[in-house]
């Protein structure tokens, strides 16, 4: 393609300079002398630059293109030291291969600047820097080693290759708008791309081997991301912070810290991405951070899958979650909304929410997980827990101990040792609940826990249906324990309540053992239902001693002692000698 046409129509005459580095008829020996014969003639300019090594600095000024006539790389401008190339005008760029060292290795200062098929080197220095109120494209080329600088610039980014970057790769800051699209970036010792108080749409592009974020949006910055790759980062793949705005769509991130990690107020949306094998979290959201996470999956994830916590308050609306440890974990007074769920095959929890946090769950499916919902805090740690499945659970489906409250609305537990359990001091309420094939039992209040539960159906529990013992307190009412092998209810200690026109259909071991404690009232069942003692009216434990001491009046603190060699005895009279 002849010059002109690579430089675009409709730039009017175009005056051709030729430079060569052993001359020629009518030729530069070098660039900048073409330059200076270009800017005193006026208008437009193409320098046609034979292949070669050009050690020399550039300002280019007014409407030039430079151009490589042997093809990309075939041209090489260098310094020692400084900058390379500074532009003032319309320039554009084709082939080059610029070294810089200690500087800006170019600089768009003002005006636009285009680089095709260009590379760009810059040793302990910006590789390319746009200042305000211009405008850079760069195009099918490479930059290594030094950072692409948007200072409140446009930009266009398309096929581009960004290197080992001593610090970003790429930095868009103080309100650039920046696209880049179909790139790779990697090994930055920083971030891959970073938007500061500025705006980036990031399309079809591969990140890997950053040190820090691959993509990191912080002070108010607004970051698209469209599809595209990350893998192999040291920290987060993407990373919204300061209040930061934007969308991640159809992204797959593999083998980061944390797949993507929300803090500080910012309020992404994403969608449709999804998070395999990240070291400590897929989807993590902190310190007033919020975020819709929409249609994301997490395979694999080392701690947590989607971590709320340290006042985070994400909406998670039909995420997968497969493998790994813990599934949602809502920790350290965060919040999160969570509904449509599908979590499956985890050595920990499904649910998880600790520590004064408050966490809503709806249509959440759980299969073969250790435990399903497990809930521990003050007072202040709440869940509210609709349309849920729990099945094949190695635990409890639902446990709740603190002072912690659970709601359950049309909860299912299903092939587990326990269904339901609460202790401690906290609260679990079941409505319209249901445990089936459990190998413990339905549902069990201990220690000092409540339980409430309205329309709780249990059946083919192998031990109880329903269970009380230690101080807890059981209002039961409606329900249903049906076919359970020991107990449709079970009894114990000093736990107390009632269990209201409730039924025990079955044919196989008794309807209730009572305590006394739990009033039984319209209990229907043909099974029996067998009392036993209050615990105040147990007889006193009697233990005999045989060749023992014989005590004639009453001791007080004795210490007895049986086949020894050799014993000391003291006593202490009333009127405090020993003897």
């Amino acid at each position: 393609m002849a010059p002109r046409e690579r430089w675009g129509e409709g730039v009017g005459m175009v005056a051709r300079y030729v430079v060569a580095p052993h001359g020629g008829r009518r030729a530069h020996r070098d660039i900048a002398s073409a330059l200076a014969a270009a800017a005193a003639r006026g208008g437009a300019a193409a320098v046609e630059i034979a292949p070669g090594r050009y050690e020399e600095a550039l300002t280019v000024r007014g409407e030039v293109a430079l151009v490589a006539v042997g093809g990309p790389g075939s041209v090489v401008v260098s310094r020692p030291r400084g900058a390379v190339l500074d532009a003032f005008g319309s320039v554009h760029i084709d082939g080059l291969v610029l070294i810089g060292r200690d500087a800006d290795v170019v600089g768009c200062h003002a005006g636009t600047l285009t680089l095709e098929r260009s590379e760009i080197r810059a040793h302990n220095g910006v590789g390319l820097h746009a200042r305000p109120g211009t405008r850079l494209t760069l195009r099918d080329s490479v930059v290594r080693h030094g950072r692409t600088l948007f200072a409140g610039a446009e930009g266009v980014v398309e096929r581009c290759r960004f290197v080992d970057a001593a610090d970003n790769a790429v930095a868009v800051i103080e309100g650039a708008d920046v696209s880049i699209g179909d790139s790779w970036i990697g090994g930055s010792l920083i971030h891959g791309v970073r938007v500061s108080d500025a705006r980036a749409r990031v399309t079809g592009c591969e990140l890997t081997g950053t040190g820090k974020a691959a993509l990191m949006a912080d002070t108010r910055a607004e970051l698209t991301v469209v599809g595209g790759r990350i893998d192999a980062v040291h920290a987060e793949a993407i990373m919204f912070s300061v209040q930061s705005r934007g969308s991640v769509d159809g992204t797959r991130v593999t083998d980061a810290e944390h797949g993507i990690a929300v803090a500080s107020g910012a309020d992404p949306v994403v969608r449709g991405c999804s998070f395999t094998d990240c070291r400590d979290t897929g989807i993590n959201v902190q310190t007033a951070g919020r975020g819709r996470f929409e249609d994301c999956e997490v395979v694999g994830a080392g701690n947590v899958a989607v971590f709320s916590t340290k006042g985070g308050a994400p909406e998670v609306h039909g995420c997968r979650v497969i493998g790994g440890n813990v599934g949602v974990a809502v920790t350290e007074a965060a919040r999160g909304r969570f509904t449509r769920l599908d979590i499956r095959d985890l050595t920990g929890s499904a649910l998880r929410v600790f520590g004064d946090s408050r966490a809503v769950f709806e249509r959440v499916r759980v299969e073969r997980c250790s435990a399903g919902l497990d809930i521990w805090g003050g007072g202040g740690t709440t869940a509210d827990v609709t349309d849920a499945a729990f099945h094949g659970f190695d635990l409890a489906a639902v446990s709740v101990l603190g002072q912690a409250r659970v709601t359950l609305r049309r909860a299912v537990a299903e092939r587990g040792p326990l269904g339901f359990g609460v202790a401690e001091d906290a609260q679990l309420f079941l409505h319209d609940c249901a445990a089936r094939a459990v190998s413990s039992g339905g549902a069990l209040a201990y220690g000092k826990g409540r339980l409430v539960a309205r329309n709780l159906t249990v059946t083919g529990s192998e031990a109880f249906g329903l269970g009380g013992v230690d101080s807890a307190y059981l209002d039961v009412a409606d329900s249903e324990f049906a076919d359970c092998a020991a107990t449709g209810a079970r009894f114990a200690d000093a736990c107390g309540g009632r269990l209201v026109d409730c039924s025990v259909p079955g044919t196989r071991g008794v309807a209730v053992q009572a305590n006394g404690r739990v009033d039984l009232v319209g209990l229907r069942t043909s099974l029996r239902v067998v009392p036993s003692a209050e615990p105040d009216e147990r007889p006193p434990t009697i233990v005999n001693h045989f060749n023992g001491p014989v005590f004639n009046a009453a001791v007080h603190s004795a210490q007895l002692a049986w086949n020894n060699t050799s014993v000391i005895q003291r006593q202490t009279d009333e009127d405090g000698s020993a003897t």
